[in-house]
């Protein structure tokens, strides 16, 4: 069981190797929602990534759900 904190509001940079079926490449997403997915094997855990892509400028754009290994993101760090 992997151990997910994902903080709304939080700019992640997702690689296609991390997604299922990327057809875009990496993606940058301004977070807004998470679900864990529950029918995967223990050993390959997903969850959904929901949020506004952000473009090279940091200007926001369409809104996506992001099926994203959960074992690849990036630790949360602690508040300071």
């Amino acid at each position: 069981m992997f151990d997910v904190r994902v903080r709304l509001g939080a700019v992640l940079t997702i690689d296609a190797a991390d997604r299922l079926l990327p057809s875009d490449g990496s993606v940058t997403l301004w977070v807004t929602g998470v679900r864990l997915v529950a029918n995967r094997p223990p050993q390959d855990e997903w969850i959904w990534v929901e949020g506004f892509r952000l473009g090279p400028s940091g200007r926001h754009g369409r809104q996506a759900q992001i099926l994203i290994r959960a074992s690849k993101l990036p630790p949360e760090r602690p508040a300071q």
